[in-house]
């Protein structure tokens, strides 16, 4: 019988499949429960401050009120609060095990961090070679599905996301992710196109906590997210030949610098008018929006989220104020709608 486990960002299940557990994302249960202002609150109970990342607050929360026993937290590479998440966790009586991501991009060094995750593990990198063969077909369809988003214009963003989002454990059931997506692909098929006025955004950063709301939202003031980032990264766009090359190619744990490699790329390619960056409140990757902002040459338009599941009217406000300017951007240019060449003007 296989044993869950919690993960607190994508990490190679690969290996945690191969021995013998079923990975859990707690973001993922935690963001779209209906019990998830239970889970801060639980949280806070427990000591957490009210300025502490309300992600982090909802993991614990999860933990706590489903009986996680185990979690693979990441302690390089993603959140610097998850050091202390564990510690608490451990003091709860959960077994929190520590993945690291390695400092630089570098095979050599993932291969020995997948060796060293295995072994603490029982099992072997061989083995979470087979698994991830097994994956492949799942990550493919998810890649498809994002090619109908931006290609062919009849995937929503909030599909986008919610598709991509899953990659990090494929809602724990591989098998029922592609037994899932195989017939939404051939439903997609039929859809009529988007309108060809439709505005192509692009977001970036960690997934929104208000991700129910924000991209119907925008859908209604006539933009759509066409390249969601990071969870396009959850799915693993750059396989390489086998896991360590997976994991190097994967841009999220590194510097700002490989992501914006990708981000660039994925701008030109998808002729993107806009983009959302979204940072977390009291996360120190909010920061990165001065980098982002300098290096991308197309319009920005940055929201910070805290536990605001809902979007607030200020939220709603600039959206429309950030889109309202993309369109008229867009006309005086003599942009054809939302698939023409794109602005290299920053807001």
């Amino acid at each position: 019988m296989k044993k869950t486990i919690g993960i607190t960002t994508t990490v190679p299940i690969e290996v945690l499949i191969a021995a013998g557990y079923t990975p859990v994302d707690l973001n993922n249960i935690f963001v779209s429960s209906p019990r998830r202002q239970r889970f801060l609150e639980v949280a806070e109970r427990d000591g957490f401050p009210q300025n502490c990342c309300a992600w982090i607050k909802g993991i614990y929360g999860v933990c706590r009120e489903h009986g996680i026993p185990q979690v693979l937290g990441v302690t390089t590479g993603d959140c610097s609060n998850t050091l202390m998440l564990m510690e608490v966790l451990r003091l709860r009586g959960v077994e929190a095990i520590p993945f690291a991501y390695p400092p630089e991009p570098k095979t050599t060094d993932m291969e020995r961090a997948l060796s060293d995750l295995a072994s603490r593990l029982g099992t072997t990198v061989a083995a979470a070679e087979e698994v991830r063969r097994e994956l492949q077909e799942c990550r493919r369809l998810a890649h498809v599905m994002d090619e109908s988003t931006w290609r062919h214009h009849r995937v929503s963003g909030g599909e986008n996301h919610r598709w991509l989002v899953s990659t990090s454990d494929f809602n724990g059931d591989p098998s029922a992710y592609r037994q899932d997506m195989a017939p939404l692909l051939e439903e997609v098929e039929k859809r009529e196109p988007y309108p060809e006025d439709t505005i192509p955004l692009g977001y970036i950063g960690v997934p929104p906590i208000y991700a129910q709301e924000l991209y119907p939202y925008l859908e209604g003031l006539g933009a759509r997210v066409v390249y969601n980032e990071v969870q396009r990264q959850f799915a693993m766009p750059y396989p390489g030949a086998n896991l360590a090359e997976q994991y190097t190619n994967y841009t999220y744990p590194y510097s700002v610098f490989y992501r914006l490699q990708e981000i660039t790329a994925e701008v030109e390619r998808r002729r993107l008018q806009g983009i959302i960056h979204y940072v977390q409140a009291f996360c120190h990757r909010g920061i990165a929006d001065i980098i982002m902002r300098h290096d991308l040459h197309v319009p920005i338009l940055t929201l910070e989220g805290n536990h605001d599941f809902l979007l607030t009217h200020h939220v709603r406000t600039r959206l429309e104020a950030f889109v309202d300017m993309l369109r008229r951007q867009g006309r005086s240019s003599g942009v054809d709608g939302g698939r023409g060449k794109r602005s290299t003007k920053v807001a």
